[in-house]
């Protein structure tokens, strides 16, 4: 089979990393204060589209959330751990895509994040090359190697390709329908079947390393737990626990990596609308104007002729979604007690509207509350 080759293949090519998978806890408390947040646009892992995602970066770890009508999910979709991540900025292999940079972690899975504006990218760069650096071993400490059991595998094994074959169609985990406490859950495998996956592949030579290697794909994100009792271990127990040779506990893939349909270009532009001088970019969530949900636009103001454009970060089309002339627009801030007529949806807050010269109405949410009237004044000053 091909994905048994791939995982001949697996130990053969995989770059230097270090030899010891860290089980850590899932932290759930507030002590840490967040260094930056603010929205990227990531690269999924095994299906290779792209989708926005709101990142906190933290003094060990890159998290991540999707945004649910407008409100930040209460659940973080992934966790990027830094200890001896390697960053590349720019990363200039994505010819649509200039503003990515690329984190490679120590277990040897690249993270493709693109930014907003070079400005942004070179900031996120530096502030999480910082947070890597202060997590290295001082000069002269002394730096302790957890050594391997003899005879074990998990120290070359590259977690994206363990990843493709268990997603592999013909060789892959067996997804199935199970039953927890009246509630049927789809296209899910117990954390048994994934220890007995993991050993039946021979990527592993024991049911203890089994559930180290399981424990390290939970922990990059690609596996997530679904189901009362799977949710309920997580916020008690942590990885170390959670990932535990059960039958019951029930887990699926990463949401990332189901395939999602796109829309269609809403409008074209023309050349003299997209000629003007840029003056401002930046990651806005926009309200539709037919279904009312919303989504994280990047919208691009230029001036001369003065226009509004924002696209959909998750496409590689680098024509605009949409946009509009900003002569005669009116803009104003919408407060945040309530939700405003013409609004829909669950509101993160720092609203802003702008009214076209044609009556079209558009709502925006700014990630915070500088940055809106950043947006309503340099609008303002293209009207």
């Amino acid at each position: 089979m091909i994905c048994i080759g791939m995982l001949r293949r697996i130990r053969q090519d995989q770059t230097k990393i270090n030899s010891n998978i860290t089980l850590s806890r899932m932290d759930t408390d507030d002590k840490n204060t967040p260094l930056r947040e603010g929205f990227l646009v990531k690269r999924g892992h095994l299906v290779h589209n792209w989708k926005a995602r709101w990142f906190v970066l933290m003094s060990d770890k890159l998290l991540y959330y999707k945004y649910e009508g407008g409100k930040r999910d209460s659940c973080q979709r992934g966790k990027i751990l830094l200890k001896d991540c390697v960053i590349t900025c720019p990363f200039l292999e994505y010819e649509n895509r200039p503003l990515v940079f690329k984190l490679l972690t120590k277990n040897g899975v690249d993270h493709f994040l693109e930014a907003c504006s070079r400005e942004e990218r070179d900031d996120w760069a530096d502030d999480i090359t910082a947070a890597v650096a202060k997590l290295q071993p001082s000069e002269g400490g002394e730096v302790t190697k957890q050594q391997h059991p003899a005879g074990s595998q998990l120290h070359d094994i590259n977690l994206s390709k363990v990843l493709d074959c268990m997603y592999d169609v013909h060789s892959g985990i067996n997804m199935s329908n199970h039953m927890e406490q009246g509630s049927t859950y789809s296209n899910c495998f117990s954390g048994s079947a994934v220890v007995d996956w993991l050993v039946f592949m021979q990527l592993v030579l024991t049911r203890v390393e089994a559930m180290t290697l399981a424990s390290a794909l939970l922990e990059e994100g690609f596996l997530r737990p679904i189901g009362l009792k799977s949710a309920e271990a997580l916020r008690t127990a942590g990885l170390s626990e959670q990932f535990m040779d059960d039958s019951t506990a029930l887990y699926s893939f990463s949401d990332s990596l189901k395939k999602r349909g796109s829309v269609k270009a809403e409008s074209s532009a023309s050349a003299v609308e997209l000629s003007g001088k840029v003056v401002k970019r930046g990651y806005l969530l926009k309200q539709g104007h037919r279904r009312k949900n919303w989504k994280v636009r990047l919208f691009v103001l230029r001036s001369q002729p003065s226009y509004l454009h924002y696209y959909d970060p998750t496409k590689d089309d680098i024509s605009p979604a949409g946009g509009f002339s900003l002569r005669s627009c009116l803009v104003s801030s919408l407060g945040d007690n309530g939700v405003p007529s013409g609004v829909k949806g669950n509101i993160q807050g720092n609203l802003f509207k702008i009214i076209t010269q044609s009556d079209t109405h558009y709502f925006m949410q700014a990630p915070t509350e500088q940055q809106k009237m950043d947006w309503i004044d340099a609008i303002r000053k293209q009207t």
